[in-house]
């Protein structure tokens, strides 16, 4: 979205959900609550979404206005991501698709449709798409990298499997540091953005211990 607010803040490594909270439920930064985060964080997400107030009502058990409210608060703080859903689905319209960063088209053949629930559904795809779909093109890329930096590296250790934006490796013990680096350094340099890619790495004798 080019959010002026929101880049400082990748670039600065904040926590976005609890600025989210501060600014849109206009309370200092340091006295957000945990219940404050996780309804921001709905908020966050709800918004890519494209939610209505009446849907994050619902998502956050508070009246229809209060959510209103919200969205509304949200929308004034970043600016940038409202232009953004405006320009994203105006464009949509116009040529009747969408597209990721790398360029992978989905198209909307609904985006002008009489259907009002239709049509809505296009516009909220058409939001969502660029996103959700950037950031399945970043993963693949990061999946080519990550298997490349192995080959060359020579290892035994393997990609397994890969969940959203997660991938998950069998490795030998003796290889765990050095697959480390390698993996987190394939990943981070999947795309260049505005904004730091970075990637967390952890092990354990299963998936569930890495967490």
């Amino acid at each position: 979205a080019g959010d002026k607010e929101l880049i400082e803040a990748y670039r600065t490594d904040q926590d976005i959900h609890r600025i989210t909270a501060s600014k849109v439920f206009h309370i200092p930064f340091e006295d957000v609550t945990s219940q404050q985060r996780r309804d921001a964080k709905a908020v966050n997400f709800g918004i890519v979404y494209g939610i209505s107030d009446f849907g994050l009502a619902k998502q956050l058990d508070i009246s229809r206005g209060e959510a209103a409210e919200y969205i509304k608060n949200y929308f004034a703080r970043y600016t940038g991501v409202k232009k953004y859903m405006d320009d994203t689905v105006n464009h949509a319209r116009e040529q009747g698709y969408v597209a990721t960063m790398f360029g992978r088209r989905r198209y909307l053949p609904d985006i002008r449709h009489s259907n009002f629930n239709l049509r809505s559904f296009a516009e909220r795809t058409a939001i969502n798409t660029p996103i959700q779909g950037t950031a399945a093109d970043i993963i693949k890329i990061a999946m080519i990298k990550v298997e490349q930096a192995l080959s060359d590296a020579k290892v035994k250790s393997r990609i397994l499997l890969q969940v959203h934006d997660e991938l998950v490796l069998e490795v030998m013990e003796t290889e765990k540091e050095l697959v480390a680096q390698l993996v987190k350094k394939a990943m981070e340099s999947a795309a260049s953005l505005s904004v730091p890619l970075t990637a967390d790495v952890a092990w354990g004798k299963n998936w569930a211990q890495t967490k």
